[in-house]
């Protein structure tokens, strides 16, 4: 369609039979305009095939209709983790949901904080969703001095005030599964630890130890590190069974962790679960239940962080004053023959 041919707002007033003042108050949802003038003026709309312009719109507004989701981590591995790829799915259908488009940001060299900064500043976004995990990250310091809403997915490296964070509870998340492994009569329960620059992996290893702790059991010679992928997961579980092999339990800080324990513990001849009880963490819907066998893993649901982000996102864009706080998500324990 030529452009001189597109309709018009003058063209959705007339059909309307309203003014092109009320028209495009409609259209914005002007609370001053009634409701039976707005659904003339988008029933004219859709008719007639309008669309706002939506430079022109912006300049009005001072909204572009975009959010970022920025994830501060190496692309390579961003890509091959199913949590974030789980949360880049939720980003845009939650987004979507409330008519806003997604704008996908990876950051992870010096680089490209400055390039991500300078892009957030420059008017292209309404707010973003950042998820930036590493403690030692200053990507969330850099964003302290946006004039945009800004949302942390998970603790934001570290800064405990003045940031908006929704999160889970991971100490809590380990303490399920540890109690669930002491329930079923294991005493020597071991764990693959996330990488101990990021606060997930902080509170789910903390959660493992005061559980032991509290039970009276040992944790001493029991953690290994890894860092959240497969063959970390292997060479962490070769190592605890080195270390201690009259092991009975393992807890996994992620499922993708657990995914190369298990592999390990397969080509040990370790019988699952009657020798060695497994126990995850993430609960990923391709992973978990496609193990051998199937993972018993703390449920997490990425697109329900994702949508309690959005909701405090929106709030702050109706109201720039909403005090930071931090949500806390629950998490459950999905039952399966691992443990």
């Amino acid at each position: 369609m030529r452009e001189q041919d597109r309709p018009t707002l003058e063209d959705v007033a007339a059909f309307a039979g309203v003014s092109r003042s009320t028209a495009s108050r409609a259209l914005n949802d002007d609370a001053y305009v009634s409701a039976a003038a707005r659904e003339k003026v988008q029933a004219a709309a859709r008719d007639l095939g309008y669309s706002p312009n939506q430079a022109a719109r912006s300049l009005v507004t001072r909204r572009t209709g975009a959010i970022a989701v920025v994830l501060s981590e190496p692309e390579a591995r961003l890509l091959d983790d199913p949590y974030r790829t789980a949360v880049m799915r939720a980003g845009y259908r939650e987004l979507a949901d409330v008519d806003r488009q997604m704008v996908l940001i990876f950051s992870d060299t010096r680089e490209d904080l400055g390039r991500t900064v300078r892009f957030l500043e420059g008017g292209h976004v309404d707010g973003a969703l950042v998820f930036a995990p590493h403690r030692a990250d200053p990507l969330p310091k850099a964003l302290r001095l946006l004039r945009i809403p800004v949302v942390f997915g998970g603790q934001a490296a570290g800064i405990k005030r003045g940031v908006h964070v929704v999160d889970f509870d991971n100490e809590g998340g380990a303490r399920l599964a540890v109690e669930h492994l002491i329930a079923a009569g294991r005493t020597r329960i071991a764990t693959i630890a996330g990488p101990q620059d990021q606060s997930a992996a902080i509170d789910r290893l903390s959660g493992w130890r005061k559980t032991l702790l509290d039970a009276g059991l040992d944790p001493a010679e029991l953690s290994e590190e890894a860092d959240f992928t497969l063959s970390g997961g292997a060479h962490a579980m070769t190592a605890l069974l080195a270390r201690r092999p009259d092991l009975d339990a393992v807890f996994v800080a992620s499922d993708m962790m657990a995914v190369g324990a298990l592999r390990t513990l397969h080509a040990a001849g370790r019988r699952i679960p009657a020798e060695v009880a497994v126990v995850s963490f993430d609960d990923n819907a391709t992973l978990a239940p496609a193990m051998e066998p199937p993972l018993t893993s703390v449920h997490q649901d990425p697109r329900e962080q994702v949508h309690a982000m959005v909701e405090t996102l929106l709030r702050l864009l109706d109201d720039p004053d909403v005090k930071p706080a931090q949500r806390i998500l629950p998490v459950s324990l999905t039952l399966r023959s691992s443990s």
